[in-house]
Parts: structure tokens; C-alpha cells; sequence
């Protein structure tokens, strides 16, 4: 009993250093910050005032300037796939890239650090948002809302990369002997099933549905948690989950769809940074404009000539557009690029080369982020993806003819030739997904629509590279199984949470 005691003596120091200062490496895993954890007396609120609350909800909105939405969400939906090859000169990417992770890969561990803080963030709105005496509750009840969806996209995004994940729901302020044991779960949070993370998921996103604002044609809309944009989360949510209910993947779809979106007449427009908050566009970060709480660092990472960049063009995307002829083959690139291949794919003359791309060549440049001022914006979701996903949906539960109108729409605005007829439903997935390989190309969606369909192994294990008019195969092949389509628990997190068991094969 008596070294319980001191365990648990001990447990409680290191828990309250974590609460008292910032950035302490006593422990990493629990969802505390100095940034949202407040001096608090028996006297106190949490949030004080409205210009308080003001506050902490640009934090939540803030979380976009982080490493991972900035920079780290594109190399794991592209580099991780077959858009793109990691780029850059850094082992911990090319691991991504490669299929070659380990658990003390740095870049796990920030992008899970990030998870829980960002879902912190959202906590303390959530939970304390009505106690403020000077706030409007009809302001309260849309912080609510979307605070509600931030938490949403938040875990959405987390159980796709690890599976299995913490649900802490909690904001704690203190840790003493009196309420350890209350506060020992959110502390020392363990796994819960992708089942009950999704529920959690669903059910924020029903609260941001009654509470969020309401997305209309104005520009500014389109920057903030709308209504819109849940439900083009939980259309998402419900094609994504271990046990697909595509009906109402369907019925979300449907619910944007008929939301007063509609498809820029041309591809171009999506990307050429004069069309902000366009009517395409259903939840964009807007990146150090107007009222923006972030600066859009990210474009400097992906073009350049000062070093190395990340993502650098597969060769699989670029003979991808070279078939359809869709561009991206052309140096210097059109001044006004219409077609998907020479706005997603930027070649220049550079000094750099990589295994994939020789001096020789005009090296290729993700190019759908062009401005390197801070101010460009990105997309999370836009009408083009869930017509798509909704043409998914209908392939799934039988109606061939519905998903293949679809899919021609999307085409019809690329200059594209529609496409005749679905032979089968896998007929009509596999097109699917290829139709959205070059429409979403560098918009970080491209590795979660492959584990979605259950395609990713199959698919990947088929990649190669031309060196030297050699056909090459993908460093990974051969090796790519199931345990590899979830990223490793870091291991500084298991080491300071004992509640926590590491994902197979790591």
C-alpha cells in the first residue's frame, strides 16, 4: 500500500508540473496545455468573459496553423499514397513515404501531440462556454457548435490514421489526492474501439448540425465550422466507418449537395487565388486574410528553389494526367492553366534530384498552394469531393446509373468525355476513385479514400518509377501489409501513459 501511495504521490506531482508549465516533458499524452488550462480559485470561472471566450475560440480556430493541418495532413494523404513521393531530404518523411515507419518517428509524435491539444482546445468551449455571464447565448450556443465540429474533424482524422483512440471529453484544471481518481482518465487516457470514436464523432457532429452557423454565398462562411461542413463530415464519417452505412454517406451528401453550393465553372478558378470562399467551396482555411487567426506558412514547404521541397509529383499522377490529356507535361506551365494537370503540377528547371526525377527533367512542383506570403488558403472539403463521395455511395448500394451522372458532372467540368457505363459496382469504385486521383491530387485525400475502399494494398503494391526508361518498383513492395495502413502510437507517448498498447507490427 505504501509504495501505491507514492506511485500515485508521484503520478499527481508530475500531473500538476504538466498543468503549471508549457511544453513539460514530464508527460505528453494527456490533453493539457498551458494554453487552455486557467489559474482557477473555488471563486473563478474558467473562461471569464465574453472577450475571454472570444479568445479561446480563436484558439480552436487557430489550431489550422499547427504542423500537422499546415503541412503534415498533405504528406500523409499524398506522399503516403501514390500522388506523391515525400520530396525533401528527411528520413522521418521518406518512412511515410515508404512505408517504412517506426514508433519513434517524430513526426507521429507531433502530429498526436497536436490531436490531443487541438481536442482540448475544443473542450474548454464545450464545457465552459455557457458559464460566461457577458456572453450571448445565442453566440454561446454557436461556439458550441463549432467547437463541437473542430473535435469532430479533430478525432475523425486521428482514428484514420491509428485506429483505436482516447475519447477525453474533460478539461482539467487541477490535480490533487481528493479528485485523482476522477481525473486519472482524461490524464492517463486508454484506446477506445473505432466504434465508440465514431459515435463520438457522429454525436459532435449532430451538435454542430443544431448549433454551428449556417454556411451561406458569403465569402466569410466558407472560413468557419458550418452546418454545411458537417454534414460533408458526416458524410465522410459514415463511408469511412468499419461498418459503412452508405445510406447515410447518402443522405449527408445530399444534404450539401442541396445546400446551395455549386461547381466553378472551371478547374483552374479553384486554385488561382482569386476566387476566396468560393461557391464550390464548403469548409476553407483561410490563410492570413481578413480576420485570419493563422499565417499560411505551408506553400514554402511544397515549392521553392532555396531547399528541397515535399511532395514532389509520382510518376504515376503525372502519366495520369499525360493519358487523359490533361496537362502537366508542359515547361514552362500555361500562365492560366485550365486543365487538372497543369494546375495540380507546376515543372521548373532546378538543381535538385531524387531517386524518382533526374536533374535532367523538369522537376515537377505540387502546385494547387502557389502563394509563399502566408495567405494561401486551403480546402477541407469542396462540392467536387462529395459529388464523388456521393457517387461512391450510390455504386455501393446499387444505382450504377446515378453514380456514373455524377462522376460525368465532375468531368464535364474538367473538359473530360463522359464516360459510357459502370460494367459492376468494383467497375465503378475503381473509376471512382480514379476520377477522384485527379481531381483531388494534392489535397491530402487521396491516401483515405484508398483505405476507405479497401484498395490501398492492392493499389500501392503496384507502383513504380521510370529511371533510366526502366520501370522501377516502389521501395515498399513486396513488404506492404494490413498493420502498415495504421501509423505507430509514438513511443514517448506509450512510455508516459501506461494505459495505451501500441498498434501491431510496431
Amino acid at each position: 500500500m505504501k509504495n501505491i501511495n507514492n506511485i500515485k504521490r508521484k503520478l499527481i506531482f508530475g500531473a500538476s508540473v504538466l498543468i503549471l508549465v508549457s511544453c513539460s516533458d514530464v508527460l505528453n499524452t494527456e490533453p493539457i496545455t498551458d494554453e487552455i488550462v486557467k489559474d482557477q480559485d473555488s471563486n473563478s470561472l474558467l473562461i471569464k468573459d465574453a472577450v475571454e471566450a472570444e479568445q479561446d475560440m480563436k484558439a480552436v480556430n487557430a489550431i489550422f496553423a499547427d504542423e500537422f493541418w499546415q503541412f503534415d495532413y498533405f504528406v500523409v494523404g499524398d506522399a503516403g499514397s501514390d500522388v506523391a513521393y515525400a520530396g525533401a531530404d528527411q528520413d522521418t518523411f521518406f518512412q511515410i513515404d515508404e512505408y517504412n515507419m517506426v514508433s519513434t518517428n517524430y513526426v507521429a509524435a507531433r502530429d498526436w501531440n497536436h490531436m490531443v491539444e487541438n481536442v482540448n482546445k475544443c473542450n474548454l468551449i464545450i464545457n465552459y462556454v455557457n458559464t460566461v455571464p457577458d456572453l450571448d447565448q445565442t453566440r454561446k450556443e454557436e461556439m458550441m457548435g463549432e467547437a463541437s465540429l473542430f473535435r469532430a474533424l479533430c478525432r475523425f482524422t486521428a482514428v484514420q490514421i491509428w485506429g483505436d483512440y482516447p475519447i477525453v471529453n474533460t478539461t482539467v484544471t487541477s490535480v490533487n489526492n481528493a479528485n485523482f481518481d476522477t481525473v486519472y482518465p482524461s490524464l492517463y487516457p486508454s484506446r477506445k474501439p473505432m466504434s465508440e470514436v465514431y459515435a463520438a464523432i457522429i454525436a459532435d457532429c449532430e451538435v454542430a448540425l443544431a448549433k454551428a452557423p449556417t454556411s451561406t454565398s458569403a465569402p466569410a462562411s466558407k472560413f468557419r465550422a458550418s452546418k454545411g461542413a458537417a454534414n460533408a463530415l458526416l458524410a465522410k464519417v459514415y463511408a469511412t466507418m468499419p461498418n459503412p452505412d452508405w445510406n447515410k454517406c447518402k443522405q449527408y451528401c445530399d444534404a450539401v449537395i442541396a445546400g446551395g453550393y455549386t461547381l466553378l465553372p472551371a478547374f483552374g478558378q479553384l486554385f488561382d487565388n482569386a476566387h476566396e470562399g468560393n461557391a464550390e467551396s464548403i469548409w476553407e482555411v483561410n490563410g492570413g486574410g481578413s480576420g485570419s487567426p493563422i499565417n499560411a506558412w505551408c506553400t514554402d514547404v511544397f515549392q521553392g528553389q532555396n531547399w528541397k521541397k515535399f511532395n514532389t509529383p509520382s510518376h504515376t499522377l503525372y502519366n495520369a494526367f499525360a493519358a487523359n490529356n490533361e496537362g502537366g507535361a508542359t515547361t514552362p506551365a500555361p500562365s492560366n492553366p485550365i486543365k487538372r494537370g497543369d494546375v495540380s503540377i507546376l515543372r521548373k528547371p532546378t538543381s535538385f534530384s531524387d531517386p524518382y526525377w533526374s536533374q535532367l527533367f523538369k522537376f515537377p512542383y505540387p502546385n494547387k498552394m502557389r502563394k509563399t506570403d502566408g495567405t494561401q488558403n486551403f480546402y477541407l472539403f469542396r462540392l467536387a469531393d462529395i459529388i464523388l463521395l456521393k457517387a461512391e455511395a450510390l455504386a455501393h448500394t446499387g444505382d450504377l446509373p446515378g453514380a456514373l451522372t455524377l462522376v460525368n458532372q465532375v468531368r464535364t467540368r474538367a473538359s473530360q468525355p463522359n464516360l459510357t457505363a459502370f460494367s459492376s459496382m468494383d467497375d465503378a469504385i475503381n473509376k471512382i476513385l480514379k476520377e477522384r486521383f485527379t481531381e483531388l491530387a494534392f489535397e491530402g485525400q487521396r491516401w483515405f479514400d484508398l483505405k476507405r475502399e479497401g484498395k490501398a494494398i492492392e493499389i500501392l503494391s503496384q507502383q513504380t518509377y521510370t529511371k533510366n526508361g526502366v520501370e522501377i518498383p516502389m521501395p515498399y513492395i513486396g513488404n506492404l501489409n494490413q498493420n502498415d495502413l495504421l501509423w505507430p502510437i509514438p513511443q514517448a507517448v506509450l512510455d508516459n501513459n501506461p494505459n495505451l498498447t501500441q498498434n501491431p507490427g510496431y
